[in-house]
């Protein structure tokens, strides 16, 4: 478990780069500034390591291009909030910042993916690990309440990335925090992931408009191409005509998971057959959009001058229901004073 600093007596407060790594030789580097996971490097069936994220080289490089949020924890709120407003107890709260056309994406101008979080190195039976904490004031990006969160990353012996986040809150606010990384389990410079085999546990899924936000309708998979209960190859079906997928330019959606709320279960497994690599992703949250990559157009230059063109990457974003607040049937993101949220995601990494 190692840190550098790699950034700069200018910047204030410092940035800085850290490394865990498990007696296995994975190594998982990430920075404090938006909890920044820009590394993952595991092995194939044969030994060979990749790092399977994709990402920048600098602290800098993210501070200041990074728009499609890799590898980023995303708060207050992880994906969108309609019309940039909701309604607590009766009061309507209608400042949150538009980033998305007339909505509110990943918690607005200055959300978690963009503050420096204090970072302190731990370790304890069979992991090493970094608690991340941020104090979000009163307001900020239009969200009530004085809220603490913490995020506790470990990398185990099991070869397994944990996230477990927490949070409290002094007046009754809305919380959805998620981990933006988009992998490609081929490496990030690797083959297309539009190979990989997809599995999503989930028969249900939450409808949208064309901006993304959820209708309040929940629909069945059922013999639709958002049908990933038994695993297949996604990249033949991401351009899909049907509208619910061209809407959205390809997989951009929220599966509501088959299990009981705040059960830790399986949400989905990614494999690519080449490298024999298989990244399971299991949950206490109820959702988990499956992201195929469908914004980046090769602006973005990455890690080794790797160029990150469209669907070089997919994310699979742990989180409860897009919009929540806004209705009343989902599964609720308030939180009130004197109530501690806690949410566990699991990205489990092995072979075939």
């Amino acid at each position: 478990m190692t840190n550098s600093t790699v950034l700069y007596a200018s910047q204030k407060p410092l940035m800085e780069f850290f490394t865990l790594e498990n007696k296995n030789g994975l190594k998982l580097k990430f920075t404090n500034l938006g909890g920044i996971v820009s590394e993952i490097h595991v092995p194939d069936r044969d030994g060979n390591f990749a790092d399977v994220t994709l990402g920048f080289e600098t602290v800098e490089e993210y501070r200041d291009h990074n728009d499609a949020y890799f590898g980023a924890l995303i708060g207050r709120y992880g994906n969108r909030i309609g019309s940039c407003k909701f309604s607590l107890d009766g009061e309507m709260f209608d400042g949150l910042f538009a980033n998305d056309g007339v909505n509110h994406l990943h918690g607005g101008k200055v959300g978690f993916d963009k503050v420096v979080w204090e970072t302190e190195l731990v370790s304890g039976d069979g992991y090493m690990g970094a608690k991340l904490t941020y104090r979000s004031p009163d307001g900020e990006e239009g969200y009530p309440g004085n809220l603490v969160a913490t995020v506790l990353y470990k990398l185990t012996d099991e070869n397994e990335w944990v996230i477990e986040y927490e949070a409290t809150t002094d007046k009754v606010t809305v919380f959805n925090p998620t981990n933006h990384a988009y992998f490609n389990l081929a490496g990030h410079d690797g083959d297309s992931p539009l190979g990989h085999e997809m599995l999503i546990n989930a028969a249900f899924f939450t409808p949208t408009d064309e901006a993304g936000i959820p209708t309040g309708e929940i629909n069945s998979v059922e013999g639709t191409d958002l049908d990933f209960r038994s695993a297949r190859v996604y990249g033949a079906t991401v351009n899909s005509e049907d509208s619910l997928i061209s809407r959205l330019g390809g997989y951009d959606h929220n599966w509501i998971l088959d299990k009981q709320y705040g059960e830790f279960g399986l949400a989905a497994v990614a494999y690519e057959a080449q490298s024999g690599r298989e990244m399971k992703v299991y949950t206490s949250e109820p959702g988990v959009q499956f992201y195929a990559g469908n914004f980046l157009d090769g602006s973005l230059t990455g890690k080794g001058g790797k160029v990150y063109q469209k669907r070089d990457g997919f994310c699979l974003e742990t989180q409860h229901f897009p919009n929540s607040p806004n209705y009343g049937h989902f599964p609720s993101t308030t939180l009130r004073p004197g109530e501690v949220f806690r949410s566990k995601t699991v990205y489990a990494f092995g072979v075939r």
